[in-house]
């Protein structure tokens, strides 16, 4: 099991005032549309501004809900860390807000991971960190920095097991309908594509591993309901985007499901959601599932 160690605590009073999800997005400047995107499990649509459309700096990455809305994470090619999006589907307005990491001294910097995936567990929203675990921030912790920029610290940080030589590569993230939190590794080749499983404890903090599967490889993204696990599986960047589904019994793959570049999926409003990476080619989509 990975072991949970708290971040360092960030100098609150240089930090800014609390900010609520709310006031995020009533402040949001950015605008999803309609739009028409590729696969044919693809059920409605919704395209990011021009500018963060074919941004090559940029590249979002994970998907969960919460309260209504969708957090889709990105992570930076220039080595300036980790944003989270707030998106509201139902106004169309979505807005950025920077991950932060506290130091020792309490000063914030970049969060340097990929944030492959993301998991909202309660108050706490999970973020994928590949051979560096996961990061965990807390809503409560949402500030607006004396710039007027927002800005969200991370709070805990769940730390693979060190000299461990088969150590989990956290790619993807979701949480199941029993609150299990799900954890799953992309792979090529002879790597690895592990799916495991930890329960949450009543504030929605991973305590323990419970399972431990196996996917199919390039898988993405994964949820898991009624016993079987969903997985968005990508094929480069020309090959649409696959739903593949099975468990201990095997996989069946559903080709051309999805656009090219399909990253991490979700459950929301009764229906599979992911997110493309692709500059010029990314949506947020919802998909019909396989029976």
């Amino acid at each position: 099991m990975p072991r949970l160690t708290p971040t360092p605590l960030p100098r609150w009073a240089e930090v800014g005032a609390p900010v609520s999800v709310a006031d995020v997005v009533a402040n949001a400047s950015g605008r999803m549309r309609r739009g028409v995107a590729p696969g044919l499990r693809v059920r409605r649509a919704f395209a990011w501004e021009r500018a963060d459309r074919h941004d090559r700096d940029w590249w979002p990455q994970g998907i969960t809900p919460l309260d209504g809305m969708l957090l889709v994470s990105w992570y930076s090619k220039a080595g300036a860390g980790v944003r989270i999006s707030f998106v509201d589907l139902r106004t169309r307005r979505y807005g950025h807000v920077p991950l932060a990491l506290p130091k020792e001294d309490g000063r914030l910097g970049p969060l340097p991971i990929h944030a492959g995936g993301l998991a909202s567990s309660g108050r706490w929203v999970h973020v994928a960190a590949t051979g560096s675990g996961i990061y965990s921030a807390h809503l409560d912790d949402l500030r607006r920095l004396p710039s007027g920029e927002p800005v969200w610290p991370v709070r805990l940080h769940l730390q693979p097991p060190a000299g461990d030589t088969a150590r989990f590569r956290y790619s993807f993230l979701s949480v199941t309908q029993d609150g299990e939190l799900i954890a799953g590794e992309y792979g090529r080749g002879k790597q690895t594509t592990r799916l495991a499983r930890f329960a949450l404890d009543a504030d929605g903090i991973p305590t323990r591993a419970v399972a431990l599967d196996v996917g199919p490889q390039q898988m993405q993204g994964v949820i898991r309901r009624a016993g079987r696990y969903l997985v968005t599986v990508s094929h480069g960047t020309r090959g649409f985007g696959g739903l593949a589904v099975g468990g201990d019994g095997g996989w069946r793959e559903h080709r051309w499901a999805a656009p090219v570049g399909p990253e991490d999926l979700t459950w929301s409003a009764g229906r599979p959601w992911t997110v493309t990476e692709h500059p010029g080619k990314r949506w947020i989509v919802a998909l019909r599932p396989p029976r």
